[in-house]
């Protein structure tokens, strides 16, 4: 049995594989402790061996990880062991944004990432969907029902969130200010992609990869190449992991 543990900035996943599928994952709120909700999570298995990865990788390893790695190397093994001749991956988590390029045996030749502002990532859908009064599982569901798109200029989560709130006081409908919200971040991630030799397919990892809004609109703009989306796309990077304990 071996276990994959994501400690993320929001939350964290955890993937257990027995060596030939995943008989196991769990994702909790990050909290205070993140590294102490990850040893909750571990309480119900034996494992044969942990491997950490994410933002508290390191105050995992002082706990309870026999090793740890990066969250590109994580992500880069759980999605090319669902989508082999992957070589581009975009992963959109809570407080970064990343865009990976792997070379043909599947390592890690090149990455951007967004990690100095919260505008591009998870969280700024979160405080979006939170002023639009959305709850985040619907958020995406409504922007795809807009009829038309305004635009977001400001690249700021703060500023962005203060034309959010002029938007809705000059009535514009508030779907129409969801689709604004994702277009936004979808443009940031084509940028990182634009400085990536991105091939014909892109894999779509981490939580937002559940937004449909998020992935219609990035297959939208990428035109000719196909964006894919592998199972359960949050644990991707803890899956990651459990095949680096299995290896």
């Amino acid at each position: 049995m071996y276990i994959g543990v994501d400690l993320g900035s929001r939350t964290v996943k955890m993937a257990v594989w027995d060596g030939q599928k995943v008989v196991a994952h769990q994702i909790v709120a990050s909290g205070f402790e993140p590294h102490r909700q990850a040893e909750k999570m571990l309480a119900d298995f034996h494992a044969d061996r942990v491997v950490a990865t994410g933002y508290g990788r390191h105050l995992a390893a002082e706990h309870f990880a026999d090793q740890v790695i990066t969250e590109i190397k994580a992500h880069a093994l759980g999605i090319r062991h669902h989508l082999p001749d992957c070589t581009t991956i975009v992963d959109v988590g809570g407080q970064d944004s990343k865009v990976i390029s792997l070379n043909a045996q599947g390592k890690v030749a090149n990455f951007q990432m967004n990690d100095k502002c919260a505008a591009g990532t998870g969280r700024f859908l979160e405080i979006m969907a939170a002023s639009l009064a959305y709850p985040l599982a619907e958020f995406g569901k409504a922007a795809l029902d807009a009829a038309q798109e305004v635009q977001i200029n400001s690249m700021c989560t703060v500023f962005a969130e203060s034309e959010v709130i002029s938007m809705k006081n000059r009535g514009i409908p508030r779907e129409q200010i969801a689709r604004a919200v994702h277009s936004s971040v979808v443009s940031r991630l084509l940028a990182m992609l634009a400085r990536c030799d991105y091939g014909e397919t892109v894999a779509f990892s981490g939580g937002v990869a559940n937004n449909p809004c998020m992935v219609q609109m990035l297959q939208e703009r990428l035109e000719d190449t196909q964006v894919l989306v592998p199972k359960l796309p949050d644990i991707t990077g803890a899956f990651g992991a459990a095949l680096a304990a299995a290896d």
